[in-house]
């Protein structure tokens, strides 16, 4: 990974001037909804204000999840954290690969193959041609879709595409990691199989920021949450706190239980990988002990094999 992974922000604004606009009729048409307040810039010209005042600071290994309501500004700070919006007023400085995943089916062709559109999907990710053709057989596999990879993407279901879109987005290693939440209509196996598969990716990432709605998921893939509330950061901190203030405490009593599990989860699989290496090594153990019966009896029959021809010499002589 690039050194120094990083993402800091200082003060930072996103605005968005409207031109040739009433404030009056600005304000019934956007306030509430365009997750900020309407202002005035330095021009006296009408503004959205997206985001006010950001401040972060995230370096490797962090995993920070986003909550909030529709509209409060989440997708605007993770465009913010790629690039693709710029501060109109501070700073954000980003330090490193980002792998923005904000809709799983931007950068697909609906006229092309499910090969085809792997090979773009992954493209448009930061990937090398190179890289998706090594990648594609293992995609593939986890799709199941079998023979529809070689049909053009229309002919697909929503449920078909996440699937195509998941298999690219997992396979990628991104130094940091901008998810918002896009799981479609996928049956409860294969989503079990996706969030699994995105736990490894979130494992390979050296920075995470996810937008979500699912408490259940936030627990599973990150260790600090922040509520974002009309553009600004109404608090930072544990899961289960923020949770909680934004939501209320019945909410945060159900993080406490995913977290519960998840623990209890890491746990059994904690226990079977140490029983998997115990059984190994009794094992090596037991191959090493008759490595060296085998030994001995090889000495003693060495010995008693030289002594036998001594014997002989002495009968010669």
């Amino acid at each position: 990974m690039t050194d120094q992974v990083s993402i800091e922000t200082h003060n930072a604004w996103v605005e968005f001037p409207i031109f040739d606009a009433k404030s009056r009729s600005l304000k019934k048409a956007f306030l509430g909804k365009a997750g900020g307040a309407i202002g005035r810039n330095s021009s006296d010209v009408v503004t959205v204000e997206a985001l006010r005042n950001i401040n972060l600071s995230l370096k490797e290994g962090d995993r920070i999840g986003l909550v909030g309501h529709n509209g409060a500004g989440k997708s605007t700070l993770l465009r913010l954290l790629a690039g693709i919006y710029e501060p109109s007023r501070g700073s954000a400085r980003i330090r490193g690969r980002v792998a923005p995943v904000f809709d799983l089916g931007v950068g697909m062709d609906a006229e092309i193959s499910g090969y085809e559109n792997i090979i773009i999907r992954g493209l448009f990710l930061g990937q090398t041609r190179k890289q998706m053709l090594a990648k594609i057989d293992e995609i593939a596999d986890f799709t199941e879709l079998g023979e529809y990879l070689s049909m053009p993407l229309r002919t697909y279901s929503n449920g078909m595409r996440v699937r195509l879109a998941m298999g690219v987005v997992t396979s990628i290693d991104p130094e940091i990691l901008l998810l918002d939440e896009a799981l479609g209509a996928v049956d409860a196996d294969f989503m079990k199989k996706a969030r699994k598969r995105l736990q490894e990716l979130v494992a390979r990432s050296g920075i995470l920021v996810f937008a979500s709605h699912s408490n259940d998921f936030l627990a599973q893939l990150c260790d600090t949450a922040m509520w974002v509330d009309h553009g600004e950061i109404r608090t930072t901190g544990g899961i289960q706190e923020v949770v909680t203030a934004y939501e209320g405490p019945d909410a945060g009593q159900q993080v406490a239980v995913a977290l519960r599990q998840l623990e209890a989860e890491q746990a059994e699989e904690a226990r079977a990988v140490g029983g998997q290496s115990a059984e190994g090594a009794q094992s090596s153990e037991a191959e090493t002990g008759s490595a060296e019966t085998t030994s001995a009896d090889t000495e003693v029959e060495t010995g008693e094999s030289t002594e036998t021809q001594r014997e002989l010499e002495r009968n010669q002589a």
